[in-house]
């Protein structure tokens, strides 16, 4: 019922060009080419998946279908389609048929065109919150949604018993010429909106809109990864055409930030608040991770800043399932007052290491010395 959608695996909009469809495809094949990860089965299934997605949109009848219908759309029998290869148009057309009801071959076309007069898309898209630990892992969300229903007052026209006129200012047309020097362009008509009709008396069962809204909702499996920004798409759950098809509903998620855990992609960060002594002396500490916990084992003279790196204990990718890294960095604490008992025992700690204890002085000696020469005379 949901699935993470090609365009969302090739990281490009719904509406983007064959160019850009195309860049992007380049950018990750090349990333994920078995060439370039030998022995990797993790990247070899998103190349494989990659290399799907890309072959369903960069066909522009393919991808037609998969917006319309969705993955389901591409299959036949149950099982994923090799893109058609071997088949006729018309094979195709009785697939459809067959799986969504249409009425002979020309049924489908029919039901593949857009209906002008729909006064609304059929697809539309929603953000959907989620907790840092729902993103990370994975769950089950029920999702309640409100879509748009063709009004059968008027037959989604808008217009009282259905009854529309003829647009006056693009005479029926839908688009009006227009004139910029010696180029001439069509546009869609500001009156109708392209409709080429307009409404002369508005339906009072839904005031002129020509749909009602409906409650519903949805629940939908979220895999383990996503990230803000992904979007999932809920086949058959967008708003309702007149012929009672709905379209699909989009989800994108937006991935609330947790108090310790910082995420970048698929590496987790968090800081390790470190007192100086614990970074002279060297320490193992327990530290928390997204599964459990983790042993730090601290250097001696470990320097602020430092990090830590965990492999495979960061966020699984969301397509091919490999975990990131868990990086863990030191943050070097001071104590914020000492007493006179601690501030004799630092001095005594400082004089023990003799010069290495003022390292400022040797830095500095050939400074001082340049600075004082530039006001000789």
């Amino acid at each position: 019922m949901s699935e993470i959608c090609y365009y969302e695996i090739l990281q490009v909009s719904k509406s983007c060009s064959g160019g850009e469809l195309k860049k992007a495809y380049r950018k990750l094949a090349m990333k994920f080419h078995p060439d370039r990860n030998p022995d990797d089965k993790e990247a070899e299934e998103q190349f494989k998946t990659v290399n799907e997605a890309y072959q369903i949109l960069s066909d522009e009848s393919k991808r037609s279908i998969y917006d319309r219908y969705g993955r389901a759309g591409l299959e036949g029998q149950g099982s994923r389609s090799s893109g058609f290869g071997g088949g006729n148009m018309d094979d195709v057309m009785d697939m459809f048929n067959s799986m969504f009801g249409g009425g002979g071959g020309g049924g489908f076309g029919r039901q593949s065109r857009r209906d002008p007069s729909q006064k609304y898309a059929l697809d539309f898209e929603i953000e959907l919150p989620l907790k840092f630990h729902e993103a990370v892992f994975g769950c089950e969300k029920k999702v309640d949604i409100r879509y748009k229903s063709s009004c059968n007052d008027c037959k989604g026209t808008g217009a009282k018993d259905a009854k529309l006129d003829t647009c006056n200012y693009c005479k029926g047309q839908g688009q009006v010429l227009m004139r910029q020097g010696a180029m001439q362009f069509a546009q869609t008509c500001p009156q109708c909106q392209g409709q080429g009709q307009s409404i002369k008396e508005a339906c009072g069962g839904c005031k002129g809109k020509g749909y009602h809204e409906e409650e519903d909702s949805v629940t939908v499996n979220i895999p383990a990864g996503v990230d803000s920004g992904n979007r999932l798409r809920a086949q058959g759950y967008g708003n309702e055409g007149k012929n009672g098809q709905r379209g699909d509903l989009y989800l994108t998620f937006i991935v609330e930030e947790d108090a310790h855990f910082i995420r970048n992609g698929n590496d987790i960060y968090i800081e390790v608040p470190v007192f100086f002594t614990q970074a002279i002396l060297g320490e193992t500490l327990s530290i928390p991770a997204l599964e459990g916990e983790l042993k730090l084992e601290l250097k001696q003279s470990t320097k602020d800043k430092e990090q830590f790196i965990f492999e495979g204990e960061g966020v699984a990718d969301v397509h091919g399932g490999r975990k990131g890294r868990l990086v863990a960095q030191v943050q070097m604490t001071l104590p914020k007052k000492i007493n006179e008992e601690q501030k004799a025992l630092l001095e005594k700690l400082q004089e023990s290491y003799g010069v290495e204890s003022h390292p400022h002085n040797s830095t500095f000696d050939s400074a001082f010395d340049r600075v004082k020469s530039w006001f000789k005379g």
